[in-house]
């Protein structure tokens, strides 16, 4: 006797419903005993580190902070720019329009002395051991963990995102980068050995790899990670034993202060000069002398295309190595083989919600594309319709605030995202919701845009060509696998992907071999940057590799050391090729005979030709 469809359904539900818990718990097991035997990081040694628990954090950063009065001459809408005063960067809150600040914009003098200072501290630094960097990683983490509340208030104030958003893409990820480069950092730094030459005659050589600081850094980091794109390249360069300049965007220059402030701290109750790490934020027309200052040893620019052009420009004058991460338009691929139930699907949803969602959108690898097979199409459109509409937008620094979403950085490109999506729906597609800006009823001077669902988008629109960069989900419908993976692959960006399918299936792996992007994640999304890997892309999301082993040694002079294996053993000139040379065709007969031998495919034409060899050595 066969069971109606609907309790069949029932059944399967509870089914996957139950496994899921007992995956839940037995990842909980696992994950406890992993931490505890690899990851638990050990007790610091006695010093004063206070500093964890007695910072001083500002005023802003509280829940119940009410707005300081706005200056008179302050422009009615925010903006970091005020003609009146073109010295001063003007700080906001994207979520309620809040004056922070004023910050003097860095000067070229400013620049010159914070090379200079860094550069002193860097050539005591660079003679530091793993040790003693390690002590100064593993303060700073224990501060970050002690303090989440506070250091997450000074990036929702400055960036406009929540708190969960921050706490999971500022937070978490920074305190992975931390425990990551305390566990396997200095494996990655120390000397490798190499397998040597394959010539025969010569085998009694070593080869290794030495990895040496390159002195000063600098790294222009972007606005919507203002925590961690701060901490990011400052924990590879000072664990690396470089010193670095950190230029921020004027967007977050008011939050950047405080968390360099925090590291410099940091450093120098730990007994090193906080000058190590310094920040810098001019105007963008004194960011050319910032790029091609002669001292600066190596350049990580995170950001976009046009400004990426002049940066790099800038450093080639100098002659500086410049790591590139632009842009994104990462595609999330969806396999019909996917959703075996409804419950797969409703968590498959989530999780493509937190991909475009998270921060507003503003994410280089969240999800700006969703390529789904026919089934999986139509399942996640029945899921999503209803969900997305229910995202609720607004400040979590308010007392008692239910907010899924916050701000975007600032309005300037609003108009362009209307567009886009009015583009969109006269050429088929169709705006389940969203699709305009929002004007908050209690923060009239926020920057909100309505979290969008566009579906039935076709890969010839504007919008499923160009980054969005914010909470605009994208929908679109692929014959097949084949058809999935042209579509991932029919815009100029390839920084990130993920791929939704049965684990290790011949479809699943056919698209993780033919995406053309530097980094993929399967069944999830992003986690390739969580788990340090070497993360970059090609064509127009830039080049060049930060994060993990890749990461840390691109920080530093790659030196190739040659030695003599064993004691009393080196090269010495045979006297027929020796200068002067007695007789040059003897001499060319040697080093034939000497080649032929070096790299001979038997044992029978090796000895002919040792024997040739030593026939002409005199």
């Amino acid at each position: 006797m066969s069971l109606p469809e609907h309790l069949l359904d029932l059944a399967t539900t509870i089914g996957d419903f139950a496994k899921s818990w007992y995956v839940v718990c037995a990842t909980f097991v696992i994950a406890t005993v992993w931490t505890a035997v690899f990851v638990w990081q050990p007790s610091l040694p006695p010093g004063p580190y206070n500093f964890i628990y007695n910072y001083k954090f500002p005023a802003e950063c509280q829940p119940n902070w009410s707005q300081r009065s706005s200056p008179a001459d302050a422009p009615s809408k925010p903006s970091v720019y005020n003609p009146s005063q073109p010295d001063l960067i003007h700080c906001y809150c994207p979520a309620t329009g809040q004056f922070l600040a004023r910050v003097p914009a860095s000067t070229r003098e400013d620049i010159d002395i914070a090379v200079e200072k860094c550069q002193k501290a860097q050539d005591v630094w660079k003679n530091t051991s793993f040790q003693e960097r390690k002590i100064v990683l593993r303060v700073f983490l224990q501060f970050l963990k002690k303090n989440q509340d506070e250091i997450v208030r000074i990036a929702c104030r400055d960036s406009g995102k929540t708190m969960v958003d921050a706490a999971l893409g500022e937070v978490m990820v920074t305190l992975e980068k931390l425990a990551w480069t305390l566990k396997y950092g200095e494996r990655a730094l120390r000397p490798s050995s190499r397998p040597g030459p394959a010539n025969l005659l010569i085998r009694y050589k070593t080869a290794e790899v030495a990895y040496e600081p390159l002195g000063v850094v600098l790294a222009l980091v972007s606005w919507n990670y203002p925590l961690h794109n701060i901490l990011n390249p400052i924990i590879s360069s000072i664990f690396s034993g470089n010193g670095i300049i950190v230029k921020c965007s004027e967007s977050v220059v008011w939050s950047s202060r405080y968390f360099v402030e925090m590291v410099q701290t940091c450093l120098s109750i730990c007994g090193h000069s906080q000058d190590l790490v310094q920040l810098v934020c001019p105007w963008p027309s004194d960011i050319d002398y910032l790029t091609s200052h002669p001292d600066i040893s190596h350049a990580t620019f995170i950001g976009s295309k046009p400004v990426a052009h002049k940066v790099l420009a800038a450093a080639a004058s100098s002659l500086t190595p410049v790591t590139v991460e632009l842009g994104g338009k990462d595609a999330a691929i969806v396999l019909d083989e996917h959703l075996a139930s409804w419950s797969r699907c409703d968590a498959l949803a989530s999780v493509l919600m937190r991909g475009s969602f998270q921060s507003a959108g503003q994410n280089c690898i969240g999800i700006e594309r969703i390529i789904c097979e026919p089934k999986a199409y139509d399942a996640l459109v029945k899921v999503l319709t209803k969900r997305v509409p229910q995202l609720c937008l607004g400040s979590s620094l308010d007392d008692d605030a239910n907010v899924d979403m916050g701000a975007m950085i600032n309005d300037s490109r609003f108009d362009v995202l209307e567009g886009l999506i009015a583009d969109a729906v006269k050429n088929g597609a169709k705006l389940s919701c969203g699709g305009k800006r929002y004007e908050h009823p209690e923060h009239p001077l926020g920057s909100y845009f309505q979290p969008t669902l566009l579906m039935d988008v076709t890969p010839e629109m504007e919008i499923a060509r160009s980054e969005t960069f914010a909470p605009v989900m994208v929908l679109m419908k692929a014959k097949n696998t084949d058809d999935a993976i042209r579509i991932a692959n029919s815009t100029k960006f390839g920084l990130g992907g993920a791929v939704f399918g049965k684990r290790g299936s011949a479809a699943t792996e056919k698209v993780v071999r033919e995406m053309k992007t530097g980094n993929i994640a399967v069944n999830d999304f992003a986690t390739f940057y969580v788990c340090q890997l070497p993360f970059g892309g090609v064509n127009d999301s830039g080049y060049g590799k930060f994060g993990g082993e890749e990461g840390l040694r691109t920080l530093c002079l790659a030196k190739s050391i040659c030695r003599d294996r064993f004691p009393g053993i080196s090269t010495s000139i045979p006297s027929v090729v020796d200068y002067p040379m007695k007789s040059v065709k003897k001499a060319w007969k040697f080093v034939r005979a000497m080649n032929a031998a070096a790299y001979a495919g038997s044992a029978k034409e090796f000895a002919l030709n040792l024997l040739q060899l030593l026939a002409n050595v005199k």
